[in-house]
């Protein structure tokens, strides 16, 4: 691991992908991200994938482990995981999992009040997702039925906007909430316009999505690699996109780098 000695409280510091094998994995995102993969120090479970030697995300072959489905899952830089737990079992929502030791910290698994899970890291991260540093290399993008209620909850347990010097800032836009931190844009979270009721057609989920040189070819690769779309290819304000499904029903984005 290549650690930040002080990641940002309260940022996305890794993103996770539970599968149900990780050779499948490996072939799959080798294929469509072009990305390369090394041993995990968590055990033979786990995998780093990179791009360009950087590290962008790892794969663990949990889900029998831990009873959870296949999914892309965002992890939250925290300075304390049990004080985290707590305040999200004090807003009604779930921590399902830890907080664990984990090599050189310790992380946990919880969902939202409206069931999105994410996760939050307590301990060192690599380089590349150390947001003092850069853009992380994914983007994140909350879809739920009230984008608002949404950036209360996450904003209370992770103290976004806090009278601290640090922190992640809380901007409210039309369609929209976004997270900056550090000078990044590295979180949106979406529901309608904020003043806007809420969508109870929506099943809330953390969207992960990767930049791509090209979308089309990248859609392409993945339906050739066994994977499928979910959405589009189409544009949007910020540029082309498209949803995917991975060979084992992982969902991800890509969008134009």
């Amino acid at each position: 691991m290549s650690p930040a000695l002080h990641p940002v409280s309260g940022a996305p510091c890794w993103v996770s992908l539970a599968t149900n094998s990780l050779d499948m994995a490996e072939g799959f995102y080798g294929a469509v991200l072009g990305w390369t993969f090394r041993p995990g120090r968590l055990g033979e479970e786990f995998r780093v994938a990179m791009a360009e030697g950087v590290p962008v995300a790892g794969i663990a072959e949990v889900t029998r482990t831990l009873g959870v489905p296949v999914a892309w899952t965002p992890f939250f830089a925290v300075d304390d995981a049990d004080t985290v737990a707590a305040r999200v079992r004090e807003r009604v929502a779930t921590v399902a999992v830890g907080p664990l030791a984990l090599g050189d910290g310790r992380g946990a698994l919880a969902a939202d009040p409206d069931g999105a899970t994410f996760g939050f890291w307590e301990g060192p991260v690599h380089a590349s997702w150390d947001v003092a540093q850069g853009a992380p290399p994914a983007r994140l993008e909350l879809r739920t039925r009230d984008a608002f209620a949404a950036a209360l909850f996450y904003g209370e347990v992770f103290e976004w906007a806090a009278d601290a010097p640090g922190r992640c800032e809380v901007e409210y836009r039309e369609g929209g909430v976004q997270i900056e931190c550090a000078g990044h844009t590295v979180a949106t979270l979406r529901g309608g316009a904020v003043e806007a009721a809420p969508d109870p057609h929506v099943r809330p989920r953390w969207h992960v999505s990767f930049s791509v040189d090209d979308v089309d070819d990248t859609v392409k690769a993945a339906v050739e690699a066994g994977g499928s779309v979910t959405d589009g290819p189409r544009d949007v304000p910020g540029g082309r996109t498209a949803g995917l499904r991975d060979r084992q029903g992982g969902l991800f984005t890509v969008a134009a780098r």
